[in-house]
């Protein structure tokens, strides 16, 4: 191998005798800068409206799945579960503690689907514009509609009130409610004695006396039972206003029931 062949070049004599430089192809790996410099079609940005369609679109189904699988955003549209949870607060409700064959336990605060009757028009506003509408659609909006309560017998479960000393009981263990009941409230003025078919819940807001709960349907087709599949989640947190901020707990006292 000469000197010549590791140049990038050859060289070749003229008609004149004179020896020019005669450029070698490019070999395959090798680019030229004005091809490094061109821009590829396949690079360029789109535009600005396309981008942004791009994005909302992304977003809208991000939220629909968070929605559908994870976390929901109601509004509590009655005075039935105060203190607990205040008229017009927004609350998030989980949805993973329900995955699979998971079910509601006692005590927890839960969201559902009107079992049947349970609510007339005044009690379930709606979205009142598109806007709105859609946002619901997708779980941006807080929604109405439904109705949270708190579980106290789950199927298989006997729940009675009031023993001697007026307290709710669940296969006859009494249940200490002072921790979340409404200030003043009696555990029920209504009496009742009952077993919870299985896949039902037996529910009862904390606002014992201003809450439409199980008991006032215990006449009604289904007897005052909510349905397991009706249950949207578990609420765990009051998130406005902000003033009213909290996570929500399962009381320790119903750790005290048998499972």
């Amino acid at each position: 191998m000469t000197d010549d062949d590791d140049r990038g070049d050859v060289v070749s004599s003229s008609s004149e005798g004179e020896q020019t430089a005669e450029p070698r192809p490019p070999r395959p790996w090798q680019r030229s800068s004005a091809e490094d410099s061109a821009p590829s079609r396949s690079s360029r940005p789109l535009p600005f409206w396309q981008e942004l369609i791009l994005l909302l679109t992304i977003a809208l189904l991000l939220a629909a799945g968070i929605k559908i699988l994870f976390v929901q955003a109601f509004y509590i549209p009655s005075g039935s579960m105060n203190d607990t949870l205040v008229y017009n607060d927004r609350i998030l409700v989980q949805k993973v503690s329900y995955w699979g064959s998971a079910t509601p336990d006692r005590g927890d605060v839960v969201v559902f689907s009107d079992p049947g009757g349970w609510l007339d028009e005044s009690e379930a506003p709606r979205p009142g514009n598109a806007l709105a509408k859609g946002l619901e659609l997708f779980g941006l909006f807080p929604t109405g509609g439904h109705l949270v309560k708190r579980v106290i017998g789950v199927g298989g479960d006997r729940v009675r009130c009031c023993d001697e000393k007026g307290r709710v009981r669940v296969n006859d263990t009494p249940i200490a409610e002072r921790a979340y009941l409404k200030a003043g409230q009696k555990p029920s003025l209504i009496t009742f004695d009952v077993e919870v078919p299985e896949g039902y819940l037996w529910v009862m807001g904390d606002n014992r006396s201003a809450s439409a709960d199980s008991r006032l349907h215990l006449g009604d087709p289904g007897g005052g039972f909510v349905p397991e599949e009706n249950v949207v989640g578990k609420v765990f947190a009051v998130v406005w206003p902000l003033s009213h901020w909290q996570f929500v707990q399962r009381p320790e006292s119903f750790e005290a029931l048998a499972p």
